[in-house]
């Protein structure tokens, strides 16, 4: 069974700048792996450790810095990293995103089974790329997975959560599948795959190397702009003392609290 981890370095939120294009800068800036993306990989560790005949690949689009965090996936227990770095992906929304990685999927990595992503980043919280890439690829997809309860080589089961409670579904592979934070704690590193991902190597693949449009990746491959981005001002109110409730409730009409 051949999984995909498709991960991403988000910038730690105490450190989030900005580029003239109002998109998040990623280069020189302190990164971390997104929390779900730990999740997924730790949903395809589990499921690794059940069969001998699985092989992980973790997949992320970024600046090169990203592999530092393949190394990592590496330790962690992924058998192979895939980084897609070309500063014509700068720029991409969750569109393009989707239709970049369903892209290098398809050229370099097109012998899969089950393709897992973690349900939102912590840097966009849109839950939009995982469904895009699965649309692209036109192969079935379930989100907001809880847990992986069984795989029969064929078939997926897992339980999502939707607004009701919980529900159990069956899908063929090959799949995706988005999975949230669950009881699986995140992995870490073994002393041998520290070993491994001391000296490995991630494959690294350009624009031109997975075939895609230039009008149709990064910033000229989106859909969307962001025409402003801030951070919110904190306004610090002012404290009213009251007596007590009667006093509460007089003063709150002066503030036209009450009618």
């Amino acid at each position: 069974m051949k999984i995909i981890v498709c991960i991403k370095q988000v910038p730690d939120t105490t450190d989030i700048k900005w580029t003239e294009n109002n998109t998040i800068q990623r280069e020189g800036v302190e990164s971390i792996l997104n929390p779900y993306d730990e999740y997924a990989l730790a949903e395809a560790l589990a499921l690794k450790e059940k069969s001998d005949d699985v092989e992980i690949t973790a997949l992320t689009m970024g600046p090169l810095q990203a592999e530092g965090m393949l190394k990592r996936a590496i330790a962690l227990g992924c058998d192979r990293a895939v980084l897609l770095s070309d500063k014509k992906f700068a720029g991409a929304d969750t569109y393009a995103t989707g239709k970049t990685l369903a892209q290098a999927i398809k050229s370099k990595l097109s012998d899969y089974d089950l393709i897992l992503c973690g349900q939102f980043a912590t840097d966009g919280d849109t839950a939009q790329t995982g469904p895009s890439i699965a649309e692209k690829l036109q192969i079935p997809q379930i989100t907001f997975v809880k847990e992986i309860s069984k795989c029969d080589g064929n078939c997926i089961y897992a339980k999502r959560e939707i607004e009701e409670g919980i529900e159990t579904m069956k899908v063929e592979l090959p799949a995706l599948i988005c999975v949230l934070k669950n009881n699986n704690e995140p992995p870490r590193p073994t002393i041998n795959g520290k070993k491994k991902a001391q000296n490995y190597k991630a494959e690294i693949y350009s624009l031109d190397d997975i075939g895609l449009n230039p009008e149709e990746a990064g910033l000229k491959g989106s859909p969307t702009y962001v025409s402003r981005a801030f951070r919110p001002e904190h306004n610090t109110g002012k404290c009213i003392m009251c007596k007590d409730c009667n006093d509460f409730c007089l003063k709150l009409k002066e503030f036209g609290g009450l009618s």
